[in-house]
């Protein structure tokens, strides 16, 4: 099972700052998780939120600032993220955040600078968002995130992504997609416990807050 840090090393730094990605690399992960957004001027930044209050204590509306504004808040831009992943050969797990005012236009750019960097690291797209799947289905590996399970069941993408909460309400999902053909990545793992329970129900990767505290649970040197 591998482990990918959420939003980086997200307990011991600020949630996808470079820092909290640089210690993920020394905590070990396989790869990094990181939620995407784009800015008035069209910069591509790993943010989570639709503004800054949570982050920084001031409600500065994402979409409609530019990357200048958003100095205070020390947001970095995707292309930093992806350096950082190449560099130290970590694989990424990408979502876009839906609903946006720039639609597509996140995927497009996305697109865009991944053609442009032509990785060689494991790269997935994932989204809550069919129409977002739809855009990158045929070009990296999509993940279908859901807290439903009829619609993880039925989901038709190379990975199915369910929350922690909903696979341990159904642990069968990971049996349903294995025989589809499909992988499994679930979010967030922190607990040892429930870390145990992703692996014994045969999840292939977790998302989680503090990597090297998984890596121990699981016995992994």
């Amino acid at each position: 099972m591998k482990i990918y840090a959420h939003r980086g090393a997200s307990k011991d730094y600020p949630e996808m700052s470079r820092e909290a990605y640089l210690e993920a690399v020394v905590q070990g992960a396989d790869g990094f998780e990181c939620d995407l957004r784009m800015t008035k001027d069209r910069q591509l930044i790993c943010w989570h939120d639709s503004n800054t209050l949570r982050m920084t204590g001031i409600n500065q509306k994402i979409a409609s600032s530019t990357f200048a504004d958003l100095a205070f808040a020390e947001p970095i831009l995707f292309s930093e993220l992806l350096d950082i992943a190449m560099t130290n050969k970590k694989s990424l797990a990408l979502e876009t955040k839906h609903p946006v005012p720039t639609g597509g236009a996140v995927e497009r750019e996305l697109l865009r600078q991944l053609d442009l960097a032509k990785p060689n690291i494991d790269i997935a797209i994932m989204s809550f968002s069919k129409m977002a799947i739809s855009r990158v289905k045929n070009r990296y590996k999509s993940v279908f995130l859901t807290t439903n399970f009829f619609a993880a069941k039925s989901s038709k993408t190379p990975v199915v992504g369910p929350g922690l909460a909903l696979l341990k309400a159904h642990p069968e999902i990971v049996e349903i997609a294995h025989a589809k053909g499909q992988e499994v990545y679930v979010w967030t793992v922190n607990d040892p416990r429930d870390v145990n329970f992703c692996a014994e129900v045969g999840v292939d990767v977790i998302m989680s807050d503090i990597p090297a505290q998984v890596r121990k649970a699981l016995g992994y040197s």
